[in-house]
């Protein structure tokens, strides 16, 4: 079965303070080691979020769109700006290109966890591909909102790393597995 190890997000503006409290130091090492890991296996696609607002640190003419030096080192198979949470909606259609090239199965990684990790390994489960996400190439950020009917919600980042595994392994969206596992085999 062909691989594709799709790296999300990993982008300079996720280390601004607007973010708040983050979690996993070791996601950027991780990512890098499976990005060196990968050459024979399959494709390598990068994804990156262009936001729409001007004052995010993720917009287009702002220093944090940049992607991180791994990251911006590798000649991707497929290179995709998106502006919303899954890289199923970006300015190629990545079903179709992963279809056309027979691949079934898809490593995801990258930044946030719960957010365009999750939205993208939930589609791509949906859409039938064997999702593997390898959490602890991964990272987020702490959340707090007002949430009608519940009030004030705040969730760890860790707290959030570890509901969006159970979701989407106890879910059948993905498997959860670490980057040594996948770097082994």
């Amino acid at each position: 079965m062909t691989q594709a190890l799709i790296v999300i997000d990993m982008q300079r503006g996720f280390d601004d303070a607007v973010w708040g409290p983050s979690t996993n130091p070791e996601c950027e090492a991780n990512v890098s080691a499976l990005i060196e890991a990968w050459p024979g296996r399959g494709p390598i696609v990068v994804v990156r979020h262009d936001s729409r607002s001007e004052a995010s640190p993720l917009h287009p003419d702002a220093a944090g769109n940049a992607l991180v030096d791994p990251v911006a080192a590798v000649e991707p198979d497929l290179f995709i700006m998106k502006n919303v949470n899954s890289a199923f909606y970006g300015d190629r259609d990545l079903h179709a290109w992963l279809g056309e090239r027979g691949i079934e199965e898809l490593v995801i990684c990258g930044i946030q966890t719960n957010m365009c990790v999750e939205t993208t390994a939930r589609m791509a489960g949906n859409l039938g591909y064997d999702v593997v996400v390898a959490l602890d190439a991964t990272r987020t950020f702490d959340l707090t909102a007002d949430v009608a009917g519940l009030g004030t919600v705040t969730r760890s980042a860790a707290e959030l790393m570890a509901t969006t595994a159970l979701d989407l392994q106890a879910g059948g969206f993905a498997r959860i597995a670490t980057t040594a596992e996948l770097v082994a085999g």
